[in-house]
């Protein structure tokens, strides 16, 4: 089964894609003395963007037949992918949302889902069964170059989250580097968590994202107790250059495990923090996604705590 154009945009476009003390290579199962990391584990389908169109329920079969059982999805085209989540034994937990969807603002050449106001995607999503909306990126042309203008996004932040806790939804932001870029003394994530409703308004922090721009994981994950109930799972090279751009080399991208990151000490912090659903994504991948997503599932589930 071929997807339609509108399906393959979305798993082409639907996500862009630290020197702390989580970042030392991760400890091997047996130096570590803490216990068994044993969450089920899911995968972000921007992951296998290259392969999915072309035959959408093998792969996802092959994402169950791994190990995953959950999978966080791109909304464009998910109306057509559904019914392939579900006869795979996955379970959709979470959707990305286009970010228009929460700002009101589109691209010139931007899809538009048919689902574009909160008003619709919020109960669109919730018929879909997903526990949690996203949004995913803020596209860098319509990125304050103020915290006053981080503020006014908060406020946006606010009502989504808002709208999906009517709807017996949660809410999540999802960081990329330039979040953690100095601004007035502060950062842009900073100023969102503080001035969006803590009740509401989650943070899915992607460690990677976190560790490029040159913070610790652990840290953030600590600060942010009781607002992360989502996590993005990646590692990174040992090379790789503190930035805020979302421009990192393909080579930076490492399977868990695999690079430079402590996880041992970050799936540690995540349980402390209280974060309820993992998802493994490589922005980019040297060969077979599946193949990468096998790696960091092998890796997951052989790795034991610190502490």
């Amino acid at each position: 089964m071929l997807l339609d154009r509108r399906l393959f945009l979305a798993v082409a476009a639907g996500a862009v894609g630290c020197g702390g003390p989580s970042e030392q290579a991760s400890a091997p199962p047996e130096a570590a003395a803490g216990k068994m990391f044993e969450h089920p584990l899911g995968a972000q389908l921007y992951t296998v963007r290259s392969v999915l169109p072309e035959d959408p329920a093998k792969v996802l079969q092959d994402l169950a037949a791994i190990g995953y059982k959950e999978v966080e999805v791109l909304q464009l085209g998910y109306d057509e992918l559904a019914p392939l989540v579900k006869d795979a034994g996955l379970q959709a937990v979470s959707m990305h949302l286009r970010p228009g969807v929460i700002t009101g603002v589109w691209g010139p050449t931007e899809e538009k889902p048919p689902q574009a106001t909160l008003e619709t995607a919020i109960p669109w999503a919730k018929q879909h069964g997903v526990s949690y909306v996203v949004m995913p990126y803020l596209p860098a042309e319509q990125r304050p170059d103020s915290l006053d203008g981080f503020k006014a996004l908060a406020e946006k932040l606010t009502t989504a989250a808002q709208a999906a806790k009517a709807a017996g939804l949660g809410f999540a932001y999802h960081n990329h580097a330039f979040e953690f870029q100095p601004m007035e003394g502060s950062t842009p994530l900073d100023t969102l968590m503080a001035a969006s409703d803590p009740a509401t308004v989650g943070l899915e922090l992607d460690v990677f994202w976190v560790s490029i721009a040159g913070n610790d994981p652990v840290a953030l994950l600590q600060k942010y107790a009781g607002r992360v109930p989502l996590t993005h799972l990646k590692d990174k090279a040992a090379d790789a250059p503190t930035q805020f751009a979302e421009g990192a080399p393909k080579e930076a991208f490492k399977e868990v495990g695999h690079g430079v990151l402590d996880f041992p000490a970050i799936l540690a912090a995540c349980e402390q923090a209280g974060v309820a659903h993992y998802f493994v994504e490589q922005d980019q991948t040297p060969g077979d996604p599946l193949a990468s997503l096998r790696q960091s599932y092998e890796y997951l589930h052989s790795v034991r705590l610190e502490g």
